[in-house]
């Protein structure tokens, strides 16, 4: 490892992989790739230099556990020489393992690093001109019903977009639907939108999510009346899509919408048409710029519109086709055109969709991609 190790987009991938917790083959691949195929004694005091030493056990103990289990046995099946501190952290938590530490944990803490290129250099180059990390508190009780505290594939895509694109939501009020872990809110103060508005219909969601946010230091403090926390331009509201009247939508008046990986039960499906048919036939008091004049043509193809009404950009995996089939209709019914867009953002397989829904220049985005841990932004 040369003394630019830190540089090496390799050592990058590699570190926020781990920070994400992804599964331990897959830091071991970037591992891998460092020296040649083996991962030698100089790559395994980088990770614990960079990862294991610097872990937080009360969040990453069990991971910790089976990435250590993963990385040694994977030296030694090639033969080589595990360093004495891999050997001695693995012990000692294995000799933690029923203790009190992470009995009974079910919750994790990941950080997820979206990584940006020095453009003057090329993207083959180090990529350590601007890094951007989110902290996210994160359920593993996904059995109990704990899925809004979970972080989704198509938040990332959409957290990849907002990023790339940051001129299409910078002093922009954004209201995002079903909002989950905080992941989109972040990002988009991230890029300056000047008023952010997060919802989700479960408390305890919305619990995690504040936790998210002042975790990321978005904290301004709490205003409890109404329901309502505000967050230095950031709002979490409770907003079951079933009972949301048409008064309080119209309140919100956003510019732009957002929803990732929302189209997934048939019975939300109409209230959340209704919701979007009812806040992107709003027109908004704000300017608007369109995507078609924020975007490069060959980047982003846009329905027609001709009005200056909201945006909304929605990602989704779609898992069952005719769940998905539904929501056009639903759609359709709704006077909300659909144009798929998602050859003109990434390359897509069989099943990957980016969609346009519009209504007066409004336009609706939905993706299906594959989970992403660490994002390369820019030309």
């Amino acid at each position: 490892m040369a003394a630019g190790e830190d540089s090496d987009p390799s050592c990058l991938f590699m570190v926020s992989a781990f920070l994400a917790m992804e599964p331990p083959d897959v830091v071991l691949s970037f591992a891998r790739e460092l020296c040649g195929g083996c991962i030698t004694e100089s790559v395994q005091s980088f990770i614990w230099r960079r990862c294991i030493s610097k872990a937080d056990l009360k969040w990453q103990g069990d991971y910790m556990r089976r990435f250590l289990k993963k990385l040694i046995g994977d030296i030694e099946s090639s033969g080589g020489v595990v360093l004495d501190e891999l050997y001695e952290q693995y012990t000692s938590m294995i000799s933690l393992q029923d203790g009190s530490t992470n009995s009974g944990n079910l919750w994790i803490l990941k950080t997820i690093s979206f990584l940006f290129p020095d453009e003057s250099a090329g993207i083959s180059s180090c990529l350590t001109s601007k890094q951007f990390e989110v902290r996210l508190r994160c359920s593993t009780n996904m059995l109990e019903g704990d899925t809004g505290c979970s972080i989704w594939p198509s938040s990332l895509f959409l957290s990849e977009f907002i990023l790339s694109h940051p001129e299409i939501f910078a002093n922009k009020c954004c209201f995002e639907v079903g909002s989950g872990a905080g992941l989109i809110g972040i990002c988009l103060s991230y890029v300056k939108a000047s008023k952010i508005l997060l919802s989700d219909g479960d408390f305890s969601t919305l619990a995690n999510m504040k936790f998210n946010l002042e975790l990321n230091d978005l904290s301004t403090g709490d205003n409890t009346s109404d329901n309502l926390v505000q967050h230095k331009k950031v709002h979490c509201i409770c907003l079951p899509w079933e009972s949301a009247t048409d008064e309080e939508l119209l309140g919100l008046s956003p510019d732009i919408i957002l929803g990732a990986d929302i189209i997934y039960d048939p019975s939300c499906l109409p209230h959340l048409i209704r919701i979007l048919a009812v806040l992107l036939k709003h027109k908004s008091i704000n300017s608007h710029t369109h995507v078609s004049d924020a975007l490069p043509a060959d980047t982003l193809v846009c329905a027609n519109g001709t009005g200056g009404g909201p945006v909304a950009y929605f990602a989704s995996v779609i898992r069952n086709e005719d769940t998905f089939n539904y929501f056009l209709a639903l759609a359709e019914e709704s006077n909300l055109r659909v144009t798929d867009l998602t050859g003109n953002v990434q390359d897509a397989s069989k099943q990957d969709h980016l969609i346009s829904v519009e209504n007066k220049g409004v336009d609706l985005v939905n993706c299906r991609i594959e989970r992403h841990i660490l994002f390369l932004l820019g030309d």
